[in-house]
């Protein structure tokens, strides 16, 4: 009987006990588990791509002057109508589209000429393609000499440079998404070797902008895409 109640009265301390090891033992579980989260590597992955563009704005200005508003307006229809037939002989006509005409008065700007051959008004037009024949186009940037012999008087200027864009990029974005996290993978692993780890799950990723330049200063048809992603990867033992 003695034995018995001894039994029992040692039973509520084997239950504390055995609570106290079991918590201890996830208490421990769980710093070690926390630990494990706290390890891991941020590393950055590069994709780079070269394309090609496939649309080309290309604007023709040209410029006209005389001494009344109606001859201005005479010989500017003469030279649309010189660049219209120019650039339809090799593109489509739909493709063509033609700005107001930007008119400058020069005696209402004080501009006088001694010897009298400046003449009062100066009128600037633009007539813009717009196409994906990125080739065509600057086959046809070669020709434009035909458009002075036929006096055109063509202006270049900053805002009459011709545009080259790549409008495919989320054909690329994918792979080129995949190959900078590929990348990265690579930056992780080399990182977890030089500290005795090894590369887990990913934790954290982001996914930077993608960028769309031209490859040199002299051939602006071709483009560099380029994104960089930076990931999380965990390390394990």
């Amino acid at each position: 009987m003695n034995d018995t109640k001894a039994v029992f009265q040692l039973l509520p301390a084997l239950l504390v006990a055995s609570g106290i090891a079991a918590g201890g033992w996830f208490i421990g579980e769980g710093l070690l588990k926390a630990r494990s989260a706290d390890r891991y590597v941020t590393v950055k992955g590069l994709a780079e791509r070269e394309v090609k563009a496939d649309l080309v704005i290309w604007p023709l200005r040209y410029a006209v002057t005389a001494d009344d508003l109606a001859t201005l307006q005479r010989l500017s229809d003469e030279s649309e109508k010189k660049v219209r037939a120019f650039l339809e002989q090799r593109f489509t006509g739909d493709d063509v589209s033609v700005s107001a005409p930007q008119i400058q008065d020069r005696n209402a700007q004080g501009m006088s000429d001694r010897s009298g051959n400046l003449q009062r008004y100066v009128a600037e037009v633009v007539v813009t393609l717009r196409s994906n024949k990125i080739d065509e186009v600057r086959k046809a940037n070669e020709l434009l000499g035909e458009l002075v012999k036929q006096g055109v008087a063509l202006v270049q200027n900053y805002e009459s440079r011709t545009q080259y864009s790549y409008t495919g990029l989320d054909q690329v974005k994918p792979a080129m998404i995949a190959e900078a996290t590929k990348d990265a993978r690579q930056a992780a692993e080399q990182f977890a070797k030089d500290s005795g780890s090894e590369v887990g799950s990913i934790r954290n990723a982001q996914q930077g902008y993608f960028s769309i330049e031209d490859r040199d200063a002299f051939s602006p048809e071709y483009k560099q895409v380029r994104v960089v992603t930076t990931v999380q990867f965990f390390l394990e033992d």
